[in-house]
């Protein structure tokens, strides 16, 4: 993360007023973007303690209100337990999942079968089922690391998610609620995804929504927000064309997101 990007986080911060930040690929020290961020509330931020190293977490809840529960071994997930709201608090999952540069799609939806199970391994020690998971997935909502029964099985609609699970060959499997599907294409607010890319191949998406909030059945009612921004609140975040702008900025667009706890 660069200069201009630590001035561009900290306006979203305060336009936004932001409770949480998660950062992916960060290569800021965090104790720069820490120092950036308090130079615009006062000092209201802090870096929780945490044994991930590739996911940082800035929060204003007090540090007695967060704990680290789980990270991998490489750093790409990262799982805090947040003592706000109702018992017994919510479990916030960061997630930077490998890209389709190196693996392909069955790579990923192998993966992902990792990713659920280890959310859902630390879901039952904690006997808490109220589960947001954010960041970048590096697939789109209809990828089947996202959809698959035995991956993240998350769907893009309530009415599905409220059923808690369905049972495939005789197997139970969780559901999550995924509301980034409402947010595809030039006829919803805000822009087209999250990310951008062209490519002279003959399949072309253009726009991915790499970027993604999903949410566990006990807490999607909660949601009472989700925005893919393109504006840090004084400039924009994307091109005159449109697409996220890379020069002084990130090749993803944020995704802010409220819960009312």
């Amino acid at each position: 993360m660069k200069r201009p990007l630590q001035d561009r986080l900290a306006r979203i911060v305060i336009t936004q007023e932001v409770d949480v930040v998660i950062l992916a690929e960060c290569v800021e020290p965090s104790g720069n973007v820490l120092t950036a961020l308090n130079a615009v509330t006062a000092g209201a931020y802090h870096l929780p303690y945490s044994m991930g190293s590739k996911l940082h977490l800035f929060t204003r809840f007090e540090a007695r209100l967060t704990t680290d529960l789980f990270n991998d071994p490489i750093g790409g997930l990262t799982i805090r337990h947040l003592q706000i709201g109702a018992h017994p608090g919510i479990l916030l999952a960061g997630v930077h999942f490998p890209s389709r540069v190196n693996w392909d799609r069955d790579d990923q939806t192998l993966e992902a079968t990792t990713l659920a199970n280890d959310i859902a391994r630390t879901e039952a020690e904690q006997f808490n089922d109220r589960t947001v998971l954010v960041g970048d997935l590096n697939m789109n909502p209809f990828d089947p690391g996202i959809v698959g029964a035995q991956a993240l099985h998350a769907v893009m609609t309530k009415r599905l998610a409220s059923r808690q699970e369905r049972d495939v060959r005789g197997r139970p499997y969780r559901f999550f609620y995924n509301p980034m599907w409402g947010h595809f294409g030039d006829r919803t607010d805000g822009p087209p995804a999250t990310y951008y890319l062209s490519s002279s191949k003959p399949g072309n998406h253009f726009w991915h929504m790499y970027d993604q909030v999903l949410l566990r059945p006990a807490l999607m009612n909660s949601l009472r927000e989700v925005r893919i921004l393109d504006t840090d609140g004084m400039e924009p975040l994307v091109s005159p064309n449109g697409i996220p702008n890379q020069t002084g900025g990130s090749d993803h667009l944020p995704l802010l997101f409220r819960l009312e706890l």
